[in-house]
């Protein structure tokens, strides 16, 4: 049996003031520092020795990467960033408050862009100065290559192959794996590893700062999953998520 541990990053600024985040780099807050330091705790406290880790290329996971690794005095991990574990594109909602964005398009038209498995939000202008182009992390992407507005299942589309001819193969090779994303990026995988419908997986709910673990069999199928940490805690979070609708971060 292989296991990995899977960790969204602590609460955002985006998180906290309720905000479509996407590819936006905010940073953490306070209370996201202190989960992020809280993970690596639990981690060390469970015997995790991380020796690879994987994260994307915002901010808000690096750090919580970075300050877990700390916690557990493994910061010479080798670590990879890679644009194909950030969070979902939210196109031209990115940087909305949500309830705003709800009373500007109507509640039911927004449910569909959040919670469909297939359904993008409105595309953002490649001229808008929201847009990643230019931004060299994704220098070596074109402009036709850099999401303007991304479903679920597009996110899934990027994030599966990735784990398939990267991560995968350093999980059979041995390696502890550590990987820090954000709700949706996360959800993907969760989806793939888990063989989870595309009509459940909307309503998978991944709390901030929680580590999970997977076991997994020779082939990398899931055998079990479980979130690090106080069960009534995680219980609660989960639930927090649910109800205030900040999956996407």
């Amino acid at each position: 049996m292989k296991k990995i541990v899977l960790l969204r990053h602590g609460q955002s600024v985006w998180n906290e003031e309720n905000r479509f985040t996407g590819w936006a780099d905010v940073g953490l807050t306070a209370r996201g520092v202190q989960e992020a330091l809280r993970a690596g705790q639990l981690m060390k406290s469970a015997g995790f020795e991380i020796d690879l880790a994987f994260t994307s290329m915002l901010q808000r996971a690096i750090k919580t990467l970075w300050l877990g690794l700390e916690v557990m005095e493994r910061m010479w991990v080798p670590v990879v960033s890679d644009w194909r574990l950030n969070e979902r594109h939210y196109g031209d909602l990115q940087g909305l408050n949500k309830a705003e964005t709800s009373a500007r398009f109507g509640e039911q038209q927004v449910y569909q862009w959040r919670r469909s498995y297939d359904i993008r939000p409105p595309q953002m202008p490649l001229d808008d100065s929201r847009s990643e182009v230019g931004d060299p992390r994704y220098r070596q992407l074109s402009s036709q290559e850099l999401p303007r507005g991304e479903s679920l299942k597009d996110t899934v589309e990027r994030v599966i192959p990735y784990w398939e001819n990267v991560i995968a193969p350093a999980v059979r090779n041995g390696r502890q794996v550590l990987i820090v994303a954000h709700g949706n990026s996360l959800r993907a995988l969760v989806k793939y590893l888990g063989r989870i419908a595309d009509d459940a997986i909307v309503g998978v709910n991944i709390p901030t700062g929680m580590p999970m673990v997977y076991e997994l069999d020779e082939d990398l199928s899931a055998l079990n999953s479980y979130y690090l940490g106080d069960p009534d805690e995680i219980a609660r979070m989960t639930q927090a998520v649910a109800n205030q609708g900040r999956i996407e971060s």
